[in-house]
């Protein structure tokens, strides 16, 4: 953290996702939401205390791609 920066601020963290699929998350997650829901996946992955796998959106009529695990 710099000198500047508030208690409360959060690095950024660049990652690579295809294009394709960020733009798809950004749909089912909402362009302003993909931050939380891959913070929540983070924390249940590293098995944090209380965390949850975040809420997955309800399945669409036609979706763009199967899920693996239905």
């Amino acid at each position: 953290m710099t000198s500047g920066d508030k208690p409360t601020y959060t690095p950024h963290r660049p990652i690579r996702v295809e294009h394709e699929l960020w733009d798809l998350f950004g749909k089912v997650a909402g362009s302003r939401n993909r931050s939380t829901v891959i913070r929540d996946f983070i924390a249940w992955y590293v098995r944090k205390p209380g965390a949850g796998l975040p809420l997955r959106p309800p399945r669409r009529t036609q979706s763009p791609a199967p899920d693996a695990d239905d």
